[in-house]
């Protein structure tokens, strides 16, 4: 019997894989999110100091980051890591490992960014109370600059949930690479199979992604 299109995600176990895809996206995101924004806010506390060289090499780190695709890095700690080191190193660790790195040198730049802006006025307040540098931090800097760059974290949220999408390329099961694997079992018998597919992960990723985004938008105009 002819297959209609829209029937392919409840065929078999189709719908179970895809939420499986859809669960991989969700914990990797999480996982890295989690992790990368807490070091990210560590290290753009250290990038205010004034010594030269920690600047220097917390730049080029950003850098590193800002410069080469992630999906190079991707490969690179994939295929280079376990040769190194002889490891054995799983996909899901691998990408949780360069997410993390990535994640926490964008936030760390959107903390440092955040601190140096904080009023001179509010800092000079907190050292005339006997605030010592921890306490500055504990009581003045983290929370009124970590206030202002809200909306921008947010927006780091969903570029790494799209961002995910690249993992397929070193065997994660994210919700493209289940898409392709069910395509690949009904092209000849549907051959709008990836027309269907691809529309239904479309429509996750905006589900995921718009309500952040809208969030978002919605603070940097209310700031």
């Amino acid at each position: 019997m002819k297959i209609a299109g829209y029937e392919l995600l409840f065929q078999g176990s189709n719908f179970t894989r895809l939420l499986g895809g859809v669960w991989e996206v969700v914990k990797i995101s999480a996982i890295s999110l989690v992790l990368g924004l807490a070091i990210g806010i560590v290290f753009g506390m250290i990038r205010t100091s004034r010594n030269p060289f920690i600047r220097i090499i917390f730049k080029l780190y950003l850098e590193i980051f800002r410069i080469v695709p992630l999906l190079v890095l991707l490969f690179l700690f994939y295929y280079l890591l376990p040769e190194m080191f002889n490891w054995q190193i799983s996909n899901q660790t691998v990408s949780i490992l360069v997410f993390v790195l990535w994640i926490s040198a964008e936030m760390s730049d959107l903390t440092r960014s955040a601190l140096e802006n904080v009023s001179q006025n509010q800092i000079e307040i907190g050292k005339s109370l006997g605030f010592n540098r921890i306490q500055l931090y504990q009581e003045i800097l983290l929370p009124q600059g970590l206030k202002t760059i809200i909306p921008a974290t947010i927006n780091l949220v969903t570029r790494v949930i799209k961002t995910t999408s690249l993992l397929m390329m070193i065997g994660v099961t994210e919700m493209i690479r289940v898409g392709q694997q069910i395509i690949e079992n009904y092209t000849i018998e549907v051959p709008t199979a990836s027309l269907w597919i691809y529309g239904i992960i479309f429509c996750i990723y905006f589900i995921l992604c718009y309500p952040l985004s809208k969030f978002a938008s919605y603070l940097e105009r209310s700031s």
